[in-house]
């Protein structure tokens, strides 16, 4: 077995029992509802559908990232065992948890020579980063080493495309992300953005689309267009959620039925608190290995 762990954060927005099977080690993120903290558990302190309830109805939600000594706390329990730790963080482009991760990996260099902390900004988010942190799993699994895994990833974290469309603009409103006016407008007309994350992993409205069905087929569409092989490509693909199954699954059957040759079956996750708070219900994300953003 490799020295070292391989770590991420909640905002990977897989679950619980995935990261445990992966032997993926992580952190939760925080959040506050009308001032009260919470944990990003996977849905353990508020699920989804209570989440948004409460958002709908008025709660105040606001993120808050891991803090510098909470990275501390994390990286020391296997750095005290003789382990390096390999830790990815959620995009530096809509977080500022890298620099955090960065600050305590500085903290412990001196206390810890023998071992080494290595951080990792995917440029990912949601299960876009989980996809990441899937490969980087099975790299690590095949047996390779720490530094050779960070070089890997900082190569190859742009090719994890990620398409998005939110149904449900209230939230995308309340947060600034879109105007008032054209909210309104965009409402009345049933747009759906269709939104991608650009390469210093922040995210980009692409385009404005009438109709949950027309971004459903678009977002399909752009992984034609991009995916790693076209129609033939052979890699994994995720979903994630929020409180619209349904329409995920709808995502995931045109997919499925557009690339035969895919590795196993979609995987569709719940798009978890962090992430949430901000997207709110009605967005559907979809992501796969491809062409390096640009």
């Amino acid at each position: 077995m490799p020295g070292y762990v391989l770590s991420c954060c909640s905002t990977a927005d897989l679950t619980h029992e995935w990261l445990e099977r992966r032997d993926i080690k992580y952190l939760l993120f925080n959040y506050f509802l009308d001032g009260r903290p919470c944990k990003d558990d996977f849905g353990a302190t508020n699920s989804p559908a209570e989440l948004y309830a409460k958002m709908l109805a008025g709660a105040d939600a606001k993120t808050s990232q891991i803090s510098a000594g909470d990275y501390m706390a994390h990286f020391e329990q296997f750095l005290a065992k003789g382990l390096d730790v390999v830790h990815v963080t959620l995009s530096s482009g809509i977080s500022g948890t890298y620099n955090s991760a960065c600050a305590a990996r500085d903290q412990l260099a001196e206390k810890y020579p023998q071992q080494r902390v290595y951080v990792v900004d995917s440029l990912a988010a949601s299960s876009g980063y989980g996809l990441l942190m899937d490969k980087l799993a099975d790299l690590r699994d095949d047996g390779m080493g720490a530094a050779e895994l960070v070089d890997w990833a900082n190569e190859h974290k742009g090719e994890v495309q990620h398409w998005f469309f939110s149904s449900d603009l209230t939230f995308f409103i309340r947060g600034g992300r879109i105007s008032k006016a054209a909210g309104l407008v965009g409402g009345m007309l049933k747009i759906c953005p269709v939104m991608d994350v650009a390469p210093d992993g922040s995210l980009a409205v692409k385009e404005k689309i009438r109709t949950k069905a027309k971004a459903q087929k678009r977002i399909v569409e752009k992984m034609v267009e991009l995916a790693d092989g076209g129609l033939d490509y052979s890699g994994k693909c995720f979903i994630s959620q929020s409180e619209c199954l349904d329409d995920a699954r709808e995502v995931a059957r045109q997919v499925e039925a557009t690339f035969p040759h895919l590795d196993g079956k979609v995987e569709i996750f719940d798009i978890g608190a962090t992430i949430g708070v901000h997207t709110g219900p009605g967005t559907v994300a979809l992501f796969f290995w491809g062409k390096k953003r640009a």
